[in-house]
């Protein structure tokens, strides 16, 4: 086990991120921590990459490949309910989605991998990326642009995501699609407007918007294959003026998932011809919006693997090969469609809970298990070792 050294120091990196979390494109005391230590392990670090993004470059003692090791670091704008000793000290700003634990796991594996400089064969990349919950534009693009891929080129990139379905002690690897495109879909309904008791002197903007809503969920039943997985949601309404009044507008917002890059591509015809359909039928109109997000995650066969036999050869019992992707988003699918990647899934729920009692990610309760840890800095560092042999 690489972890156990460094297990009472990555605990305090992360409760002290946690203590202190900071939004999308705000990480600048985290990113200042993380560049403080990556330097104190005597790595090359760049800071402020695509924002506030560190990137440590660990040179082996041997010229050969590059692999990169990444974790996110921003956090959510909720209000902690946990009641951790280490909770939230920032108003309405919580790490729901356990980006503190990848990057306190991602330091005790660059803390791990630095003691083992003279024996390496190659160089490992550990990046540390800001802006991943900036959907639909994310932390990922701007750091590929800054060149986190380049000098040295990167030949392969890992990483994982702290995940309460499966519990401590596990971790879940998948070949192929792994997790979903996530876009943005804006539909603004225009009507006419009544006063509620003469409906038929205006167009309802409501009622034509209550059926574009429904008629959305035929895409899914009728127009993608029932092999492919796909999703529309619309999460938010916004309309009306008073309760006896039939309003002129209204607007819906919603996402939609996909794992097929096929499918993704014809989502936005598909919406906009429902939507003027059904809204012209109930002579009212719309306009559609159709933001692409991030892309599908797709994890290469090799890498996925390389992970699993890697993981394998210290915990005997721990890879779960997980039978279904996911339709959460994830903007390490960015460094995916450049380089071959994996990301892997870290058991993060304490023994005593059963599945559905964990609060799930994005919870103002959530509170993975510090137990994984080792797990997760082991996963690291074992797959750096195998992929540089």
């Amino acid at each position: 086990m690489y972890a156990e050294k460094f297990l009472p120091q990555v605990i305090q990196w992360r409760r002290q991120i946690h203590s202190h979390p900071e939004l999308s494109q705000h990480e600048e005391n985290t990113s200042a921590l993380v560049a403080n230590v990556l330097e104190g392990l005597g790595l090359e670090v760049r800071s402020n990459v695509g924002g506030f993004g560190v990137v440590g470059l660990l040179r082996g003692n041997e010229a050969g490949k590059t692999i990169a090791l990444r974790a996110d670091m921003d956090a959510l704008p909720l209000n902690e309910e946990t009641g951790l000793p280490y909770a939230s000290q920032t108003q309405g700003v919580m790490h729901a989605c356990g980006h503190d634990t990848h990057t306190a796991m991602l330091l005790g594996a660059a803390c791990a991998l630095s003691e083992m400089r003279d024996k390496l064969r190659g160089n490992v990349k550990f990046i540390f990326q800001p802006a991943e919950e900036l959907n639909p534009v994310g932390g990922a693009p701007g750091m590929i642009r800054d060149g986190v891929l380049e000098s040295p080129n990167v030949d392969g990139t890992l990483a994982l995501h702290v995940w309460p379905a499966f519990e401590t002690g596990k971790i879940a690897i998948r070949t192929g699609s792994c997790m979903a495109a996530s876009d943005r879909v804006y539909i603004t309904v225009k009507g006419k407007t009544a006063h509620g008791s003469r409906p038929d002197q205006g167009n309802d903007a409501i009622l034509a918007a209550a059926h574009v809503i429904t008629g959305l969920q035929g895409i899914i039943s009728r127009n993608v294959s029932p092999l492919d997985s796909a999703v529309i949601t619309i999460g938010t309404i916004h309309g009306g003026y008073r309760y006896n009044v039939i309003p002129d507008n209204v607007r819906l917002e919603g996402t939609v998932r996909t794992l097929n890059p096929n499918v993704q591509e014809i989502m936005p015809a598909m919406i906009e011809r429902v939507a003027n359909g059904i809204t012209a039928a109930y002579g009212a109109s719309c306009e559609v919006e159709y933001v692409k997000g991030y892309p599908p995650l797709v994890n290469d066969a090799g890498m996925s693997a390389l992970a699993c036999e890697a993981v394998s050869k210290i915990y005997h019992d721990a890879v779960i090969v997980a039978d279904e992707p996911d339709l959460a988003a994830e903007d390490f699918a960015f460094f995916a469609r450049e380089r071959p990647a994996a990301m892997a899934w870290l058991g993060c729920r304490p023994s005593n809970l059963e599945a559905g009692n964990a609060p799930m990610l994005h919870n103002t309760r959530f509170a993975p298990d510090e137990g994984c840890f080792a797990l997760g800095i082991d996963y690291f560092v074992g797959s750096a070792l195998e992929f540089l042999k």
